[in-house]
């Protein structure tokens, strides 16, 4: 079945004392295009989570956010209060040997030490953590396909009716196509008896005819065109990833249409093959988000 390159997928997971955000976006490109934003206590598994995301989509230009969310309390720097201690009894000996007035906010000075609010501690992404974030990838990832299937299935409904519409136009033209050489022949007839005193061969007259009607006949792109709509429909439920595939086919169901318009020459089948090329370009058009 079709899926479209288009698609969203996200999953919150929860780890101790914060919240693992996944997040992926996917368009439509030729190739897989994957961008990153990833946090960096996951940056050391960067690969293996392109590995994940690059398997499920295959093509299309991605862009994957991994960020973290911390409760307040425990996202703030905490205070070294041994080190402010220690800042105090010396700053305060210094003052009373310098003979210079201690200062008025004690508070604001001791906090500007250095050291005083620095962080120390390294945070390590062990093995537990991280089968939390892969879990977190792989529901994300799991999202964006289940999000891709249900737009993949709208655009094989529209491909469906486009092409049905093609057959029943392509139907349209076999009663016009069957008088048309009769119609030929009269009007041949017809401007030659409007020229006055021209004899021709009848024998050679229905030689000509067949030449003529052989370079008009459209039995070939008539067939050509239903084999064409026929494999159409069999690869769009085919597995997913057959995108680039149908557009070769709408390509190929393009010139059989052009042929036949080429060679039409009546103003009904004329009409007939612009309402094809109509449906078709729509079939183009979407057929670019295709997987």
């Amino acid at each position: 079945m079709i899926q479209s390159m288009t698609g969203y997928g996200n999953s919150v997971v929860a780890y101790k004392d914060k919240k693992i955000h996944v997040e992926i976006k996917s368009l439509n490109s030729k190739q897989l295009d994957l961008q990153t934003r990833i946090a960096p206590l996951y940056r050391e598994k960067e690969m293996e989570m392109r590995q994940m995301v690059a398997e499920a989509v295959i093509r299309g230009k991605v862009d994957m956010s991994v960020w973290i969310e911390k409760e307040s309390m425990v996202d703030a720097t905490p205070v070294n209060a041994a080190l402010v201690e220690n800042y105090y009894h010396q700053l305060k000996d210094i003052a009373e040997k310098v003979g210079i007035p201690e200062p008025e906010d004690w508070i604001y000075t001791l906090t500007r030490m250095p050291d005083v609010l620095t962080k120390t501690d390294v945070e390590v992404l062990d093995d537990e953590e991280w089968a939390v974030v892969k879990g977190a990838v792989s529901e994300a990832v799991r999202s964006l396909v289940n999000f891709r299937k249900q737009e993949g299935a709208a655009l094989q409904k529209k491909f469906t009716e486009k092409i049905d519409n093609i057959t029943r136009l392509l139907a349209d033209i076999e009663p016009l196509e069957k008088g048309r050489v009769e119609k030929i022949k009269a009007r041949i007839e017809d401007g030659l008896k409007q020229i006055p005193g021209v004899e021709y061969d009848k024998n050679r007259l229905e030689q000509e005819l067949i030449y003529y009607i052989e370079k008009l006949d459209i039995s070939e792109e008539k067939q050509r065109l239903a084999n064409h709509l026929k494999y159409f429909r069999e690869t769009m439920d085919e597995a997913a990833g057959q995108g680039k595939k149908l557009g070769f086919i709408a390509q190929e169901m393009g010139r059989e249409i052009n042929t036949t318009g080429s060679k039409s020459n009546q103003a009904e089948m004329q009409n007939i093959v612009v309402k094809m090329k109509d449906e078709l370009e729509q079939i183009k058009e979407q057929v670019l988000n295709a997987l």
